[in-house]
């Protein structure tokens, strides 16, 4: 077999493939395990914050996961209908063409993950190293030094074996269920002993502040990012067992599992702190940690710990798949969509997502966590728009195409509307941060031209090319995949076969 990975052989054993490893029950820790990490007990603050009450910002919550849904619903039927990895990237370069579709996978590559990674390794080094500091804050070279070990290792086992990552998921996905439990569970004990009054209505509705359109809209920017990560399943399509079916049942089970675990928990939050200590805490669940569970305080640190080791975990696996389905588009370079002869792992997507994660923590020391989640998630709403406008037309580019699931024309429509009023105040409200977002997407206009579009160019890249690729190759073992197209294409209404 040559390394180039043209002479292989065509039986099915002896394919060099993605896997498929994740049945259903590892599709459902993908989803809960991404969109629990460091947001829900980052953003409480930012949305109490926003809304400038308990009552409204407890709807917030609720109706942030009934948006979560409607959008899920909605990648529920791209996702069996265009049975590709690479998420929003896919759908939308699918649908609109090339430039749209590397715009995206620009911000995305460039700074949404890298960011979101490396905040989340920041986090997950802190609670760490707190127990050791209770007095101080931990140094700046412990947090960066184990923040990095700790990316480096995951990367390390997502490498080795797709088997091994989705087994941590499971089972950190398990943990952060258990530590949000806790937190519930004691929230209640308190509620049921009449420690409520912030829930109360006639307080949980005293304004310290005139809501306004534009600082509602931020509140839901400030939950969307303990959201996001909703569609990271759909990143990893082809490797998921059976997708047309276990892609939408993992969605439809974990999205309200999430939505009814972040409401009780903000409601064991105000059921032990006022909104002003909760507004002046900046580790909501360790200010609640101390508060009621004593010396057993320590518990909340490491579960936050838990939390975030298994958001690095889900973002390295679902990010990589990105820059996967780019490279196999053209967008990237071609190295990156080889895998590993024998382990069938996407090893150089991987090691170029973690390159990018190694300055961002230096980059983002005089950028405050509410600026950064407020820019993130104007990034990621953007994306989410364009994506479920693209199903839209789709429906009217490609009316025979074979669709499993078809969701009612009310629920894109739906979340359009929410889409444009909620960026639409949000860049209002914070122009300079939203903007930031538009202009960073902008950029990659002229390098989509040079690099992607522009054929013709000198002899001399293409060598430079080839002999980076060939280096990589041997490198890191990697060859070609050799895709089942009938797995990854669109079927049409005469397909006689469905997977």
């Amino acid at each position: 077999m040559e390394l180039n990975g043209k002479d292989k052989s065509d039986s099915p054993s002896d394919r060099v493939t993605l896997k498929k490893e994740i049945g259903l029950l590892s599709a459902c820790a993908i989803i809960i395990g991404n969109i629990i990490g460091s947001g829900i007990f980052i953003s409480p603050k930012g949305v109490l914050e926003h809304a400038g009450s308990v009552g409204l910002s407890l709807i917030v919550w609720v109706c942030g996961g009934g948006i979560c849904a409607l959008g899920s619903m909605c990648y529920a039927e791209l996702g069996v209908t265009i049975p590709k990895s690479g998420g929003d990237y896919s759908y939308v370069t699918e649908i609109f063409g090339g430039l749209v579709g590397f715009l995206l996978l620009w911000s995305a590559v460039l700074i949404m993950y890298p960011t979101t990674l490396a905040v989340i390794a920041l986090t997950f080094s802190n609670y760490v190293l707190q127990p050791a500091f209770q007095n101080c804050v931990p140094p700046y070279l412990a947090t960066r030094l184990l923040s990095t070990i700790c990316i480096l290792f995951l990367t390390w086992v997502n490498c080795s074996s797709v088997r091994w990552a989705t087994r941590i998921q499971d089972v950190f996905t398990v943990a952060k269920l258990l530590a949000l439990g806790l937190i519930i569970a004691v929230g209640l004990v308190q509620i049921c002993r009449g420690h409520y009054d912030a829930l109360r209505p006639s307080q949980a509705f005293e304004f310290t502040r005139d809501p306004s359109v534009g600082q509602i809209a931020l509140a839901f920017l400030q939950a969307s990012f303990a959201f996001s990560g909703w569609n990271f399943l759909n990143y990893v399509t082809e490797e998921v067992v059976e997708p047309r079916k276990n892609l939408p049942r993992a969605i439809y089970i974990s999205i309200p599992l999430v939505t009814l675990v972040y409401t009780l928990t903000n409601i064991a939050y105000f059921s032990s702190m006022t909104p002003e200590e909760l507004l002046a805490s900046n580790a909501v669940a360790v200010t609640f940690g101390e508060k009621l569970l004593g010396v057993f305080s320590w518990v909340m640190p490491i579960s936050v710990a838990l939390s975030t080791f298994g958001g690095i975990n889900g973002y390295l696996f679902t990010s990589s798949r990105l820059c996967f389905s780019g490279a196999r588009e053209g967008h990237l370079p071609y190295l990156l969509a080889m895998i590993h002869l024998k382990n069938c792992t996407p090893i150089p997507a991987l090691l170029v997502c973690v390159s990018y994660c190694t300055p961002i923590p230096t980059l983002l020391v005089c950028v405050k966590t509410h600026n950064l989640i407020n820019y993130v998630s104007f990034i990621n709403f953007l994306s989410y728009g364009v994506t479920i406008a693209g199903l839209l037309y789709y429906r009217w580019k490609r009316p025979n195409l074979l669709r499993p699931i078809k969701v009612s024309v009310l629920v894109p429509i739906s979340y359009l509307v929410f889409w444009a009023v909620l960026l639409g105040f949000s860049l209002y409200s914070e122009p300079v941060v939203c903007g930031m977002g538009i202009v960073i997407m902008l950029t990659g206009v002229p390098v989509y031209f040079v690099g992607v579009h522009w054929k013709n160019k000198p002899r001399c890249v293409y060598r430079v090319v080839e002999c980076v690729t060939y280096v990589g190759q041997k490198l890191c073992f990697v060859v070609f995949p050799q895709e089942d197209l009938s797995e990854i294409t669109p079927l049409t209404a005469s397909d006689k076969h469905i997977d």
